[in-house]
């Protein structure tokens, strides 16, 4: 073991050597601490390195000493001094502990280990030293605050015990945050252990604190201790907490605007950009594994680059991103399409069906053990905040729990009002999702809320929404079979032209910034197709006329336009944006957006399920209950109900539905049998 002054002295001159200038600059910038990178330590010195791991707190404190043991060019005053703090970061593998292996032997030690911020505890000042006078013979004492007990001397060198004045108390800033495992370190069935870190002074700082709010992975580098458990009477408990006294914290996962691009991507990025077949090219980059589908594909791609978020002058926000949803057969790789997105997304999370509550979609209050009061706990849509949440089987979710969804997909806010709590949560979350038909198989003639148990109010809040059918084809299907036999043969047949580290970096670069405009073409173009399709012909039977677009679709197609325009890194949205977002609108609306009956865009039809050829009819069928009432027959025969239905060009078997429909739907009441009467 080295002794204090030899650490003190072999830190002076590891300072001097290699972070002299670094201090300089951090002093002058009014920094706190200084960030040293253990591999230099290491290689200045391997026993002083091993007694950091071995005996972190004493050998911390001599580093301070010696870094605060400079004279600076700046004046600085002694409290500013003994303000500098050392944190170490790049420890060896060997310290990598995860939260389930940490045990009574690591007590004392330095590790660190990864996870995720689950809460978050508000910033609290707590008592470091405390200054005591005696009034017999005006001695003054210093004592360390080191337990959670606010501590007093017991005698004075005069004799004294007891009633001595508080002259001074120094304050630090602390705050306590539970740190859960990351999913993807788990094994099966393993539930995520937690263990709580308290951070203090700069690491609490504002700029600190943005890295660690609940939601993000960090990397922890700290000393372990045990925390006595009080027992009700007063005594201690045999059993001991562990807690983690961080020394320095860093985000893993950033968001798109944190993560760091060199002038070696950035010169990727750009001749990536210059290609003229750059969409193809990250377009078959997006789940290789996975053949056909490239429409979808497509549209993922652009979910992935998003639009641009607007703040106007009222104060309300236009969102950005855009949401996806797949409805289709079992087996056709919904999943797969999904899980990659998962991954490739710098901040992403993946919920599953049954597995999901409202509480932990949006956002749930728990109590916060370290002030006795109440905490938000985020949920995945507020973890996922500026990146992409990931709904799988969204037909299982119960409708309570979709009912949670419609305001963090439109305002894209959560807001919590449980127990004192009153909270707006931010979800600035692009939601791709995908659920399964009521029986198995997508059906063409039915409508998608018709085949999936989900509430219109939330369908109509996508802005796409893709069928995958799996229908039987010789030629699709002897080169699906090769493309899955060859991957089984070979599994690294299927690299993307685009790596995925690339296409993360070219995601976050777009996001940093490329904010593009929409040119005079691009608006014209976009203009003529909405006015257009709006006001085109209806041929039919004279009844309501349908609604083919709403204004929710008109910002669809800017959005995608915009993202379009982005994976250029272009700065003005041309026509040919225009186009592609139209194309991708058009295809999705001819797959689930067209009336079976006249083959006409409706967009009823893609998110109520009821056409308005068939709301006119339901209409008809209304009035002829109404005309037979104020005969004065309040009980009508079904029979002439029909007939007249049938007189007025109303096929007799849709009547017979409609007519069962109202009769479920609660319009309509059977008093007698083969007779109606309205309720």
């Amino acid at each position: 073991m080295v002794d204090a002054q030899e650490q003190l002295e072999k830190f002076k001159e590891f300072i001097e050597l290699n972070y002299k200038k670094t201090l300089q600059q951090l002093v002058q910038k009014g920094e706190r601490s200084l960030v040293v990178d253990f591999s230099d330590l290491s290689k200045f010195d391997h026993e002083l390195s091993e007694q950091l791991l071995e005996d972190p707190e004493n050998t911390i404190k001599a580093a301070e000493i010696a870094m605060n043991q400079f004279d600076f060019k700046e004046a600085l005053s002694q409290d500013q001094k003994s303000l500098l703090k050392i944190r170490f970061k790049n420890l060896p593998q060997s310290q990598n502990i995860p939260i389930r292996d940490v045990r009574a032997k690591d007590i004392g030690k330095l590790i660190f280990f990864e996870g995720i911020v689950r809460q978050a505890s508000d910033i609290r000042p707590q008592v470091v030293n405390a200054k005591f006078e005696c009034p017999s013979c005006g001695a003054t004492m210093n004592i360390i605050q080191v337990e959670k007990k606010f501590k007093e001397p017991s005698r004075c060198s005069c004799g004294r015990k007891g009633f001595f004045r508080l002259v001074r108390k120094d304050l630090v800033d602390a705050q306590r945050l539970v740190v859960e495992e990351a999913a993807e370190d788990l094994e099966g069935g393993a539930q995520p252990k937690r263990l709580g870190v308290f951070l203090k002074e700069d690491l609490v700082e504002p700029k600190m604190e943005k890295k660690t709010t609940p939601g993000t992975k960090i990397r922890a580098i700290g000393i372990i201790n045990e925390v006595e458990r009080p027992l009700p009477s007063g005594g201690i408990k045999t059993i001991f907490d562990l807690v983690m006294n961080a020394n320095f914290i860093e985000p893993i996962h950033e968001d798109y605007s944190d993560v760091e691009i060199t002038h070696e991507n950035e010169e990727k990025i750009k001749t990536l950009a210059k290609d003229p077949k750059v969409y193809e090219k990250l377009t078959r980059s997006i789940a290789p594994s996975i053949m056909g589908h490239d429409k979808i594909k497509e549209s993922l791609l652009l979910q992935l680059i998003g639009g641009v978020r607007k703040q106007k002058k009222d104060g309300t926000t236009v969102r950005g991103d855009i949401h996806v949803l797949l409805v289709g057969d079992p087996g056709a790789g919904k999943s797969a399409l999904l899980t990659f997105i998962a991954k490739a997304a710098p901040k992403a999370r993946y919920i599953a069906g049954k597995g999901a509550s409202s509480a932990g979609l949006t956002a749930s209050v728990v109590k916060d053990e370290f002030l006795k009061g109440w905490a938000l706990e985020a949920g995945a849509m507020v973890l996922a905040n500026k990146g992409i949440c990931v709904l799988d089987e969204l037909d299982k979710l119960k409708e309570e729990d979709t009912s949670a969804l419609h305001e963090g997909m439109a305002q894209q806010t959560i807001t919590i009002a449980k127990a004192n709590i009153q909270a707006t949560l931010n979800a600035q979350t692009a939601i791709l999702a995908a659920a399964n038909p009521k029986f198995g198989r997508f059906d063409h003639f039915k409508s998608v809320p018709e085949q999936i148990d989900m509430p219109p109010t939330l369908i109509n809040r996508f802005d796409l929404i893709f069928p995958i059918r799996d229908v039987p084809n010789k030629d699709k299907d002897s080169k699906i079979a090769q493309h899955v036999l060859r991957q089984h043969k070979e599994p690294e047949s299927a690299n993307p032209e685009v790596s995925v580290e690339l296409l993360r970096k070219y995601i976050a670069y777009v996001k940093q910034r490329i904010k593009p405009e929409l040119s005079e073409e691009a608006i014209e173009a976009i203009q003529d197709f909405y006015v257009t399709l709006r006001n085109m012909e209806v041929s039919g039977n004279g009844g309501a006329k349908p609604i083919p677009i709403t204004p929710r679709q008109l910002e669809a197609l800017i959005r995608l336009a915009e993202a379009s325009a982005r994976i250029r890194l272009s700065k003005t949205i041309t026509p040919a944006d225009a186009k592609r977002a139209i194309e991708l609108l058009r295809y999705c609306m001819n797959q689930v957006g067209t009336d079976p009956e006249t083959h006409q865009f409706d967009i009823d039809f893609m998110h109520t399920g009821i056409s308005s050829a068939k709301r006119s009819k339901i209409s008809t069928i209304l009035q002829i209950i109404d005309h037979f009432e104020k005969k004065g027959q309040k009980t009508i025969p079904e029979e002439e109900v029909l007939n007249d239905a049938e007189s007025r060009g109303i096929d007799r078997r849709q009547a017979e539905e409609i007519i069962t429909k109202l009769k479920r739907d609660g319009e309509l009441f059977e008093p007698k049998p083969g007779h109606v009467q309205k309720v």
